[in-house]
């Protein structure tokens, strides 16, 4: 290793480090080690065949010392290839340690970052929707990608380059206080002129990759949100694409100049930095010749010293960052626990009940919900704000009671924001009851395990969310065991078979990025079809038609009938002409229910629920019909 190289190594490490004034925590050392644990004999191999290599790095200078002493003395030949030999083979077992080391390197970090991710999307996937609605997507997805992977830079990179460059050091100041004090002393003078360049330059540095990064971010935040397909519609239809080229440019030119500024200021550290090198080098040679032309000191020794020099300043300088890098993985590390020390405000009993078989009765008693503040269900650094709203525990739901019986409709109407979806979202626990209680089948939800509730309940959203996968994949993620008959079967039920069987990839047609590739009917259709394959005996649809034109409802309408047929169902209707067979008719305000009853009998009282259906239709120009034509008021 020269010493250019050696510049770049501490050029590298003063770049990297971000300095952090925050004391060591031992609980957060502790919860580091229970992570590292089930890695504990590899880091002991990893650590001893650090310390092995570091002793060879030390031999080779010495080696080569005595070759130079060996050849001015005019030993044997065979003394000098002999010790060629030996550095030779030292080198290819520093080589073949190299290899095997960052193997178990490489073996540690990637196995720590695989349970550091696995833990954190395990302990997501448990938080509440409230957390979702809350925290910023790409903060979070930066915890399980830049956060982990600086955690387990503190095995793979920082905690060897430690240990190894203790050893080197150690060795390396006692081999040369053995040969030359006074040189090992003027080397040690001169360490300043090398390494306080290389902290300060790798400051200016950082500070210009975190700008760099911050632009890169924002073209990137820029980019996603463009590039989507409601995004680059809204910017077609209201935005200004010259505005936006002109916004993406001016930061992409400041890129650019911060690279072409970087790449100098590179340049002019390295070449300073290796003639300080050179001119340490100068040094040794020259006290060193001077002490071997006086007969103190071996030609040899000149040129271990020369050697050894390297090896000194390369593990010094590492050092110098040591304690910088070992915090700042730490910080990584604090980072990811944070999202883990989250406790999911709905959790599962060790201990649960099963729903009773056949169909299933849904209940809510005296239910009272208040949406929780943001300081119990998320993190200001996941929302990217100073401190966390703690506003909350207003009452969104006042004693909400109802009951339906197996098989039946219970519609909930009113107007917007009045607490329906909040009150549906209680049934499958995205949220929970503050008090009260709500049943499936007679037992309290909280009794039941999430696996049993997915299994019992279904439901259909307004939006009719997709993944941007296949059609198959997205059906099968309600029952992935499910056979392709099955799969046509539930197609044909939602009134979309013929549409799949006339597109050139089948089941395999990619939908897009929330299934925009198919229209909003044929989209809502898909999600029925998901939910017939699920099976469910209770299901919920939540403005299921709500955004849909005359044609598309009427297809929806149809496959919501299939979807119907025998199940408990809970319907939040937008349009009062879909659920006018519905059991019972629940008005819902303020969160509150107002009033309930049939259709007629609503009708009759002439109250809240006569005034939404008069107000709806008095604003159409025609009486509104059935799906099959007939006049809504003919039948009234």
């Amino acid at each position: 290793m020269d010493m250019e190289v050696t510049a770049w190594m501490s050029l590298h490490h003063a770049m990297n480090a971000q300095d952090d004034k925050r004391p060591f925590s031992k609980a957060t050392l502790k919860r580091i080690w229970a992570f590292a644990r089930p890695h504990r004999p590899w880091l002991g191999w990893f650590l001893l065949l650090s310390v092995v290599t570091a002793v060879l790095a030390v031999a080779t200078p010495v080696l080569a010392g005595r070759v130079v002493d060996e050849i001015v003395k005019g030993s044997s030949t065979s003394t000098v290839v002999w010790l060629a030999v030996i550095i030779a083979i030292i080198a290819l077992a520093e080589g073949g340690l190299a290899l095997l080391n960052r193997w178990l390197s490489a073996s540690i970090g990637e196995g720590l970052i695989l349970d550091l991710r696995t833990a954190v999307f395990d302990h997501v996937q448990r938080m509440p929707v409230a957390f979702f609605t809350r925290t910023r997507t790409g903060a979070l997805v930066s915890r399980l990608n830049n956060d982990v992977i600086g955690a387990q830079r503190a095995f793979s990179d920082t905690l060897s380059g430690v240990v190894g460059n203790l050893v080197t050091l150690l060795l390396t100041l006692i081999v040369m206080l053995g040969i030359s004090w006074q040189i090992t002393v003027l080397a040690l003078v001169l360490l300043p002129v090398f390494v306080l360049p290389a902290r300060r330059m790798g400051s200016r540095l950082a500070r210009l990759q975190r700008e760099a990064a911050a632009h890169d971010s924002a073209m990137s935040t820029q980019m996603t949100e463009r590039f989507s397909a409601p995004g680059a519609t809204l910017v077609k239809l209201f935005g200004r694409p010259s505005r936006e080229s002109e916004e993406f440019a001016r930061r992409a030119r400041r890129v650019r100049d911060i690279g072409v500024r970087t790449a100098m200021v590179q340049y002019v550290f390295i070449t300073a930095l290796t003639v300080v090198s050179a001119l340490a080098l100068a040094l040794v040679y020259g006290m060193g010749g001077f002490f071997a032309l006086k007969g103190s000191l071996d030609a040899g020794a000149v040129v271990a010293m020369s050697f050894l020099l390297v090896r000194l300043y390369a593990p010094l300088t590492a050092l110098a960052s040591a304690r910088v890098e070992v915090m700042s993985a730490l910080v990584s590390f604090e980072r990811v626990f944070e999202v883990l020390d989250l406790k999911p405000l709905v959790a599962e009993k060790p201990k649960t009940k099963p729903v009773p078989e056949g169909p299933v009765s849904v209940e809510f008693e005296n239910v009272r919900f208040s949406y929780p503040s943001a300081d119990k269900v998320s993190l200001a650094s996941l929302e990217e704000v100073a401190n966390l709203d703690t506003r909350g525990g207003v009452e969104v739901l006042h004693d909400v009671s109802f009951r339906a019986e197996p098989g039946q409709m219970i519609a909930l109407v009113g107007s917007s924001g009045a607490g329906k979806s909040t009150i549906a979202q209680m049934l499958p626990r995205l949220y929970d009851v503050d008090e009260g209680a709500v049943r499936l089948g007679g037992v309290d939800v909280r009794d039941l395990s999430f696996d049993t509730i997915r299994d019992t309940l279904g439901m259909v959203t307004q939006d009719g969310h997709l993944f941007h996968e296949s059609i198959r994949d997205n059906l099968l993620l309600a029952r992935p065991e499910a056979t392709e008959a099955e799969l046509w079967d539930v197609l044909r039920r939602a009134r979309l078979d013929d549409l799949i069987r006339s597109l050139p990839d089948g089941l395999e047609t990619i939908v897009g990025e929330r299934g925009y590739r198919l229209s909003g009917g044929e989209r809502q259709r898909l999600t029925i079809a998901r939910l017939l394959l699920a099976r469910p005996r209770v299901v919920i649809l939540d403005e299921a038609t709500a955004h849909l034109d005359s044609t598309s409802e009427a297809a929806v309408q149809e496959a919501l009938t299939e979807a119907l047929d025998g199940r408990t169902a809970i319907v939040i209707a937008h349009r009062l002409s879909t659920i006018r067979a519905a059991d019972q008719i629940l008005v819902v305000e303020s969160g509150r229910i107002v009033e309930r009853g049939t259709h007629d009998d609503l009708l009759a009282t002439d109250g809240r629920y006569t005034e939404l259906y008069r107000t709806q239709f008095d604003q159409q120009d025609s009486p509104p019909k059935t799906p099959t034509g007939e006049p809504l008021e003919a039948i009234a």
